[in-house]
């Protein structure tokens, strides 16, 4: 009776240490996969901020990250991460983008599809879209976010706090209401030439009334 009191108890511990086994497998599998997904991507360090939190003792010292991450083809994020070192914070802060990203249609890969405001906070931005070989005119983080994104040519501008925090969240306030003249025909139940038809008839008659 006790021999086949041990068996099953092996039999159990066998039967975990294998479920362990499989879990750190697929962890392992997991990581090797973002791995993969994040080797295209393109990181830019935003700024660092030395942050101190007062304790009993005194003052602790950290620093706060800021990120953004893009893949250069319409897909973008933002992420903050504070910890005791800079390396650590800037992690943080890069896994954080990574999960918060999100698509912006382009025009032609380049540009956006039309003007858009956003606005956060104190912060009020402008977007506009602009012809081939106008190239990123923005400043400071909004031109990391850009540039992250893909985008070549946009012209910028920022009104309000200076703020690197308000100035990109306030961009992808604007960012996020951007859309495609094929969102637009689906939700109008229309064709995508009737949208594009209507921008460029008017675009011929301003060039003849000039």
């Amino acid at each position: 009776m006790a021999r086949n009191e041990n068996s099953g108890a092996g039999g159990e511990g066998e039967r975990r240490n294998r479920d362990r086994g499989e879990r750190r497998d697929r962890g392992d599998n997991r990581d090797r996969r973002e791995d993969r997904e994040g080797d295209d991507l393109v990181e830019k360090l935003v700024g660092i901020n030395r942050v101190a939190k007062v304790v009993k003792g005194g003052r602790r010292f950290g620093f706060a990250a800021l990120v953004v991450v893009g893949d250069a083809k319409g897909r973008v994020g933002v992420g903050a991460g504070k910890a005791r070192e800079v390396p650590e914070a800037i992690r943080k802060a890069t896994d954080q983008a990574k999960r918060s990203m999100i698509r912006v249609p382009l025009r032609e890969g380049r540009t956006l599809h039309h003007d858009v405001h956003g606005h956060f906070g104190a912060g009020r931005v402008l977007l506009r879209a602009a012809p081939a070989g106008t190239g990123i005119i923005a400043g400071g983080p909004m031109r990391a976010i850009f540039e992250a994104l893909g985008v070549a040519d946009v012209v910028t501008k920022s009104v309000g706090t200076s703020n690197p925090h308000n100035m990109i969240k306030a961009t992808f306030d604007a960012l996020q209401k951007c859309v495609s003249p094929r969102a637009v025909a689906a939700r109008r139940g229309r064709r995508v030439s009737d949208i594009l038809g209507k921008r460029e008839t008017a675009a011929g008659e301003g060039k003849e009334a000039a």
